[in-house]
Parts: structure tokens; sequence; C-alpha cells
């Protein structure tokens, strides 16, 4: 552990944002009790509605702090309203500015259905996937694609004629974002849940896009340095519904930016909605995670909303800062999280709204603290 512990930034942001990250200081609190926390949290505002009030997504020492972090965690951006003048939703320097500023290129979500959550598919609250078979990461490139800034409109006359996105997909790009795949399921060891074979399965559309096809190329070139992994290929909206279909054959998934974050969405009913998806931003020097479910307006300041996902974006963020620094203390600190976490859903004491429960954010955050100190889930 460092001396002075690590930096890490919270940008509650939006909406629901301030209540998950609240939740999330909640439980790194209960971690760090008994000693010095190993890590100085240090937050600042910003967003699309602190775009309405101040005229500015945000501060330039927030931006400063942001860039100089340890890791970053994020709440959630966006606000109905609050629009750039080019158009573009403010609060986007946030997220969008984050991911090229700190050139975190590789977009990684976990797929993970733990016992006692139910799973948002078919009868709905009523039916349970079977935990062991949902245990997979979807990695995606995060840095171009159809979200790099190559786009325009014509207009004449004040009318838009013609709009224009243009995918962009680059040999560099492509490429460490494969090997990021590969490395990954390397880490990880333990397979695909139905044979425990280890898999990197290329998302793509090589069958009509040119990008696509070189996407795939270059995965090939990737795949051939890994000779104990198994090779793997779908085109897209094949693999919607084998995801669903047979959620245990996959390992780590591996996708464009836009597909990947289509797929992604997708994966999350797997594992309990939205409220269980965490993601994090990676690149080599840095790292931001979040929960993915959004800033949902609509739920903002009403103490309903589930913040697990908040608690597995912490986790992730542990985890990543204990393999930059070689931190064991760290990863222990991952793995009481994550084992609180675990016994709160297996108990079902914290049940929100979105998994059929009365729970509220603060009663979740509540008993996974308290679950971190001992007491029964």
């Amino acid at each position: 552990m460092r001396e002075a512990g690590y930096n890490v930034v919270l940008l509650p942001g939006d909406g629901i944002g301030p209540e998950v990250v609240g939740e999330g200081r909640k439980v790194l609190a209960a971690l760090a009790e008994g000693g010095p926390a190993p890590w100085r949290l240090e937050e600042h505002p910003g967003g699309g509605q602190y775009y309405l009030k101040h005229g500015k997504e945000w501060e330039p020492e927030g931006e400063a702090a942001a860039r100089r972090a340890d890791a970053i965690l994020l709440g959630a951006i966006g606000w109905p309203g609050a629009t750039l003048p080019n158009g573009d939703n403010a609060g986007g320097a946030l997220v969008l500015g984050l991911r090229q500023a700190l050139d975190l290129y590789a977009n990684v979500r976990p797929c993970r259905l733990y016992p006692g959550v139910r799973h948002r598919i078919s009868d709905g609250y009523q039916s349970v996937w079977q935990p062991k078979n949902v245990d997979l990461v979807i990695i995606r490139e995060n840095t171009e694609g159809l979200y790099t800034p190559t786009r325009g409109r014509l207009r004449r006359a004040d009318e838009t004629e013609v709009a224009i996105d243009t995918r962009v997909i680059t040999r560099k790009g492509a490429e460490r974002v494969v090997r990021y795949a590969f490395e990954l399921s390397q880490r990880r060891g333990r397979g695909a849940p139905e044979d425990h074979r280890s898999r990197v399965t290329c998302v793509d559309k090589s069958n009509v896009l040119e990008g696509c096809r070189f996407f795939r190329e270059t995965y090939d070139r990737v795949a051939s340095e890994y000779k104990a992994i198994d090779r793997d290929y779908a085109y897209v909206d094949a693999f919607t519904q084998w995801l669903v279909r047979q959620p245990e054959h996959y390992d780590v998934v591996v996708s464009t930016n836009m597909m990947g974050d289509i797929i992604t969405d997708l994966a999350s009913v797997l594992q309990g909605g939205m409220g269980f998806a965490a993601g994090g931003n990676i690149g080599d020097e840095h790292a931001m995670f979040e929960p993915v479910h959004g800033s949902a307006p609509k739920y903002a300041g009403q103490n309903r909303v589930n913040p697990f996902a908040t608690f597995f974006a912490l986790e992730m963020l542990l985890r990543w800062l204990s393999d930059r620094h070689g931190d064991r203390g760290l990863a222990r600190q991952a793995d009481r999280l994550e084992s609180a976490v675990a016994r709160v859903l297996a108990a079902g004491t914290a049940r929100t709204y979105d998994q059929g429960g009365t729970a509220t954010t603060t009663d979740a955050g509540d008993r996974v603290a308290e679950a971190i100190r001992g007491a029964p889930a």
C-alpha cells in the first residue's frame, strides 16, 4: 500500500448518481474501519445538471483531479434538457471525454448471476436462472468505432438533408482490445461454465461490414499467440439469441464499440438487470469504474434505486488497483466486499423495487456495510 493511500476520485454526476455513490462511500467506510483507510476520497461535481446551473460541465479542478487520480468512480451522467450548443448531451466530458483523454480503451463488463438474484427474463421476478450458468465478461473497444467524432450534417436553408456517422476501426485499437480479452481469459483461468475451457468469442458482423472483417483478421492474428485459449466466433445478430439461450458457453467476449455497447446491456438481464451491471473503462495507466444504469431521472431523489452495481464497480476498482500496484491488502478488501455483497444477495434482505422488493437504496447500503462488519446478512 502507498504510504499516503490511493487517490480515488468520485464523480457522482446526475440523477441517481449521487445516491448510489453515497452508498459506495458507506461501504468503503465500513471496509476501512479498524485502521487507516488505504485510499483518499476526493469528490467533484459535474454533469448535465451542473451544466444547466453553471454553464459548464465541470470545474477545471475536477478535470485535473480525474487526470491525476489513481482510480475514478463515476456515478451517472445525463439530464433532460441538458444539451451543449453542438447538440451533444452535457456531461459527456466526464464519460466520453475521459475515455479519450485517459485512453481508456477497454470497456470491461462482467456478467455474473449471484444466488438470490432474480433474472429479468420470461416470467420476471418469479423465475431464477441457474447462477452457475452465468459467469462471463464482455470486452468492448472503448475509444473508436461509431463513437469517434467523425460525423456531421449537411444543412441547406436551415434544413438537415444528410446526417453521417463514420465508423473507425484501427489496427492499434482492435489489436490492444483483443489482446486485453485474451489476457483476461488467461487470468480468469476458470473458462466457460459449460466446459471450463478458456475461450474468447469474437462478436462482429464480418459477413457484411469491412471494419468487422478487419477486426476479425486482427482477432485471428492475436489469437495465434494464445494457443491454450479457444477461438470462437459469432455474428452479432446470432449472438444476441445465443447469449440468452446458452450463456454457459461464454467465458470472455470481445467486440467493437457500438456492438459491444448493445450486447452488454442485453447481458445485464442475465444477471438481474442494470441495477447489478458494473463496468470498468480501463487503459494502460488509468481506469474509471461505474454502475452502467445511467442517471434514471424519474427515480432521482426517491431513495428507491438498486445500488449493487456501484458496489460491484468498487470491487472492480479495488482489484484493478491491487493488480496494478501489487497490493494484496486491496485484493483482500475486494474479497471482503464481494463476500458481503454475495451474503446480502443470497439472504434476500435488500431487494429493491427492480427485484420485486421494498428495500430502499440506503437499506441496501446499510445491509452490505453491516455484512462487512460481520453482522448477519
